[in-house]
């Protein structure tokens, strides 16, 4: 894990670093743009709709985030719900559902309900993500082979064996070349980042895999589907053009989908404003502050006709390993972003399909990551491997929602045995140059917004004593977001002292 130091805004300005900045800007834009691209693809919507909302998530929305170094922009863990929606309900009702998500998730900024977000089980958020992830390989399977992708996981997967004995390399065709192209990305990409050296370990093996990819198509003038962008920037940015652009929002399954689509994009960000916190020492998300900065950001996404946005892990964790200090640099890269869209648009129409397809598969399938469910089990028992398990399998063979409303539901089971009391007492003691943090009665997800309060207060340079001898049970969200803030604090340099129970202690990151 990379641990960087961040000097507060607030004290050394924006442009304090700006060498730094500058450079880790241009590595999170060459990231971005083939994920940009191949998200929206993903989506079944334009390339250049995923483009917007990098744009407006670096400069828009990087201006007035709740958390410096978090990316925002489209986001692999949408992509399927956009994409079925779509398929349902049309490209122009997308607009007006994601300017309502917009609306909402400003709403619940307001109403600082960013830390009930953080209190989602980690194995439903788990679930889901890998849930989201089969279902990128299988449908950006067909994106290889020039085909598009069915209307559902499983009819996917059906039709997948019958893609493979289709081919017939004795008569090479657009498919096959197609297919090769999809290969050549994917081989790159995992070729690269296996033996690159050290000194250009910034340097993204899906920009790569893209790049190389382009060149063969346009060296042997391969006849294969490529991207699709508009002549001009101001065609990118679709405004409403009448009254009739609302309609859509007076059907209630439409303002379902809104909220769906605003919860997912929600949890998502500030989970992964959590992770990013993790990966350096310097300023604090502002949990409520971040939610409101995504409100704006999917406000302006429906607005445009953009794809929804979210903060993402990926674009995040590459800002703060190129050694990012401020928000300056997710700004500077949705400067790049627009900079490349409205001069290099022929470039763009260049690269092929099948390129972008190999980019998501490997995207896919980093998210189906079964060290989570193994942690699960091995950390926490069967009920939070099995919520995850659940929750994964009906993503895949239903809906989104239903999988992550099936995987909320099994998550309360853990409260049952604590259900007569789920009251959580956090009090602060001062015990000299230590603060000692007593924790009394059930510790679950109920009590986590309270209890997150309290931990992430506590001043970095002062030795905590984390006393959860009071504490008669304790469920998985809890038990994670103790061992990360106990991380983050032992890499930070500080030696905490955490006593209580043995069978509590026991999945948390104590000293022995």
């Amino acid at each position: 894990m990379t641990v960087a130091s961040t000097a507060p805004e607030g004290r050394s300005g924006p442009f304090a670093h700006f060498s730094r900045d500058f450079t880790a800007s241009i590595v999170v834009f060459l990231v971005a743009m083939p994920l940009c691209m191949g998200i929206a693809i993903a989506s079944g919507v334009p390339p250049e709709r995923g483009l917007v909302t990098g744009i407006i998530g670096g400069i828009v929305v990087g201006l007035i985030a709740g958390s410096p170094l978090q990316v925002s922009g489209p986001a692999a863990g949408l992509a399927v719900i956009v994409f079925e929606f779509v398929r349902e309900n049309g490209l122009e009702a997308l607009g007006p559902v994601l300017l309502l998500a917009g609306i909402l998730q400003l709403v619940a900024g307001w109403l600082r309900l960013g830390g009930l977000f953080r209190a989602i089980s980690p194995a439903v958020v788990h679930g889901m993500l890998a849930g989201i992830g089969a279902l990128i390989v299988i449908g950006q399977f067909h994106i290889l082979f020039d085909e598009r992708p069915l209307s559902s996981g499983l009819e996917n997967m059906a039709m997948m064996p019958a893609r493979v004995l289709g081919l017939n390399f004795s008569d090479i065709a657009a498919t096959e070349i197609a297919l090769a192209l999809g290969l050549l990305t994917i081989g790159v990409m995992l070729g690269w980042e296996k033996f690159r050296p050290k000194s250009m370990s910034l340097v993204p093996g899906a920009l790569l895999g893209v790049v190389a990819a382009t060149a063969v198509a346009w060296l042997l003038g391969l006849t294969v589907a490529r991207i699709e962008v508009p002549a001009s920037l101001a065609a990118a940015f679709a405004l409403p053009t009448s009254a009739e652009w609302f309609s859509p929002l007076a059907s209630p399954s439409l303002i379902l989908a809104a909220v769906a689509i605003a919860f997912i994009a929600s949890a998502e960000t500030l989970l992964s404003a959590a992770a990013v916190d993790r990966m350096h020492d310097g300023v604090r998300t502002q949990y409520d502050k971040e939610l409101r900065a995504q409100g704006v950001g999917n406000f302006l996404c429906g607005v445009f006709g953009a794809l929804p946005m979210t903060g993402v892990i990926v674009r995040s964790s590459a800002n703060v390993q190129a050694g990012a200090k401020t928000r300056l640099s997710t700004v500077l890269h949705g400067v790049w972003i627009l900079g490349f869209v409205a001069l290099l648009p022929w470039l763009l129409r260049e690269v092929p399909m099948a390129a972008l397809g190999g980019v998501l598969v490997v995207t896919g399938w980093r998210l189906v990551s079964l060290k989570h469910v193994r942690h699960l089990f091995k950390a926490h028992g069967y009920l939070p491997a099995t919520i995850w398990t659940v929750t994964f399998v009906l993503v895949v063979t239903t809906d989104l929602l239903t999988g992550v409303l099936v995987g909320l539901a099994l998550s309360a089971v853990e409260l049952l045995p604590h259900f007569k009391n789920l009251r959580l007492k956090v009090r602060e003691h001062r015990e000299g140059d230590a603060t000692r943090v007593e924790l009394d009665g059930a510790a679950t997800f109920i009590g986590l917004a309270k209890l997150n309060a309290v931990l992430e207060k506590q001043p970095i340079d002062r030795p905590i004593h984390l006393d959860l001898n009071g504490v008669n049970g304790m469920d998985h969200t809890t038990a994670e977001t103790l061992s990360e803030w106990i991380s983050r604090r032992r890499h930070s340099g500080q030696k905490d002292l955490v006593t209580g129970p043995e069978h509590l202690l026991r999945p948390l990151p104590v000293a022995t």
